[in-house]
């Protein structure tokens, strides 16, 4: 994206990203925040870290204008002067976006290269160890549930995400995952030399959470930045909402202090379709229930990549997300067939401008071998075939 604004800017092509709900909350130390200021916080960040020139329009945290896009996390769009959108794509493709403001615009004698960037960007910072406290697995099938913060005069340095199970949401029974994350924005960490962090959880008439309260880990670094994450159990629950409490110490130590903070969040037990997923759990083969979708890396550009996926029932042009094991590519009719890991196997037919990544580079039909480890995004066409529109493969390995 970077060399096509570098050749087409000068001819009065304007480039925007937009930033959006996050896709994958957690990676590359992003985690969903709860205010615009918050927002444009992670595109000042976005912009100090890699370095690009292209400006930013930003959301409302409403999603106003995700929803009005269509909500395919990795869209890219192409409007003339009139207003007019003469190009979409559910999933931004860099050399087709070159390949349409050729044909709209005129080519360019000298096309910019990657080689040729002269981007500096600086690394994410890290204030405290990660990896000291174990993860929590919740159950497969999570699905993000809404949680709105209540109003503080300090900052909100511990972002609470929850998600419930599939019984949860539909029979009112089941289990709630409770994760209170660092916001990095904030370069605070841990006080493990002071009293763990507590919760505790306030639920309406006939719900019962079990427990109802808790505290975090003990834990032998001084400092780490590893969240505190919780599995509750829920029976009873309703539409009515849940009040979750949360005191804990916190630190800066570029600004020299530590102090206790105390935040309060309501915790509806409805699904999110902005949540996001967060990569990296096992949540099936194919589970595609979350809008915010499974590749993105963080706010802004990123080669070749692209965060997408989409809920159940949404329009025909969003994209939904596929991982597991080639079984066969059959190159010459550019189809690849792939087994999940619940053992179910389905054919996805490569679209003619597809990406493909093979072992982190560019590559075509032929280099799909079966055997691969493989995440495809794809689209169904109206005819009902699964057509794959990127397809990211590796030789051994996990992902």
């Amino acid at each position: 994206m970077e060399t096509i604004h570098r050749d087409y800017s000068p001819r009065d092509v304007r480039f925007h990203y937009i930033y959006k709900a996050l896709a994958h909350p957690e990676n590359n130390g992003y985690v969903t925040p709860f205010t615009l200021e918050e927002r444009l916080m992670h595109i000042r960040e976005a912009e100090r870290t890699l370095g690009s020139a292209i400006p930013w329009i930003c959301d409302t945290m409403a999603n106003d204008l995700k929803h009005a896009l269509g909500d395919a996390p990795n869209s890219e769009f192409i409007i003339d002067p009139d207003g007019k959108v003469v190009r979409r794509r559910s999933w931004s493709n860099p050399v087709a976006l070159r390949r349409d403001l050729e044909e709209l615009v005129g080519a360019v004698e000298h096309p910019t290269r990657v080689e040729d960037l002269d981007l500096v960007g600086a690394p994410p910072p890290k204030v405290a160890a990660s990896g000291v406290v174990p993860r929590v697995r919740p159950p497969d099938r999570m699905s993000p549930v809404t949680v709105i913060p209540r109003e503080s005069s300090s900052p909100f340095y511990v972002k609470l995400r929850a998600e419930a199970d599939e019984n949860l949401l539909r029979q009112g029974k089941g289990t709630l995952y409770l994760g209170f994350h660092l916001d990095p924005l904030y370069h605070v960490h841990w006080n493990n030399l002071a009293a763990p962090l507590t919760f505790s959880i306030k639920t309406p008439s006939g719900v019962e959470a079990t427990p109802p309260r808790g505290e975090g880990p003990k834990v032998d670094a001084p400092a780490d930045v590893d969240p505190r994450e919780f599995l509750i159990e829920v029976s009873g629950a309703s539409r009515d909402s849940l009040t979750v409490h949360v005191d804990y110490f916190a630190c800066n130590d570029d600004e020299g202090w530590c102090r206790p903070a105390s935040q309060q969040y309501t915790v509806s037990l409805q699904y999110d379709p902005d949540g996001g997923t967060v990569r990296g759990r096992d949540r099936g083969p194919m589970d595609n229930r979350a809008r915010g979708g499974p590749l993105a890396q963080r706010p802004g550009p990123r080669p070749e990549s692209g965060p997408t996926g989409r809920p159940p029932e949404t329009r025909l042009d969003d994209v939904e997300r596929v991982m597991g094991l080639v079984v066969r590519a059959d190159a010459a009719h550019r189809t690849i067939q792939v087994r999940g890991r619940g053992g179910l196997e389905r054919e996805f037919h490569l679209t003619d401008d597809a990406v493909l990544i093979v072992d982190g580079r560019r590559a075509e039909p032929g280099d799909l071998a079966p055997g691969q480890r493989v995440v495809l995004g794809f689209r169904r066409s109206e005819d009902g075939k699964a057509l794959a529109m990127r397809v990211t493969a590796r030789t051994g390995g996990t992902y």
